[in-house]
């Protein structure tokens, strides 16, 4: 079981993005967190509700779910869509891949969010969506 946990969903306008990442981001203050541990964190969420918003949903007005939960100094973050799905998991993951290179995307997305969080794992399938799973471990200051 978790000690806490927030859910929430708003549609797949690039003006939630930022919604998005500070409504993780206030959650996630409940663990002290560092200034650097909090730009991680928001820093990867924008990342995969981007994603959705581009490649799950390519600028379409549905419905996309943030899910966060709290086990002792451990935050796990979980994004899903009902969009496109990622035919090629793989692929996706691979530094600079975009699937929309007319949009002139850097491709960085999977990149930054295994960067800056402990864990990520994707699931997805082609037509019914996509699910991201990330988490990452406070460090205690006391």
């Amino acid at each position: 079981m978790y000690d806490n946990m927030m859910k929430v969903e708003f549609l797949s306008k690039s003006e939630n993005e930022s919604f998005a990442r500070v409504a993780v981001a206030a959650f996630a203050s409940q663990l002290d967190p560092t200034i650097d541990e909090l730009t991680d964190v928001k820093t990867a969420v924008s990342e995969a509700v981007t994603n959705s918003i581009i490649h799950g949903y390519e600028n379409r007005r549905e419905i996309i779910k943030v899910e966060a939960y709290i086990k002792d100094k451990e935050l796990t973050v979980i994004i899903s869509d009902n969009g496109a799905g990622i035919d090629n998991i793989d692929l996706a993951m691979q530094p600079l891949y975009t699937s929309r290179p007319d949009l002139e995307r850097s491709g960085m997305g999977f990149t930054v969010m295994e960067s800056f969080m402990d864990s990520l794992i994707v699931e997805s399938e082609k037509g019914k969506g996509t699910k991201i799973t990330m988490k990452k471990v406070f460090k205690s200051l006391s």
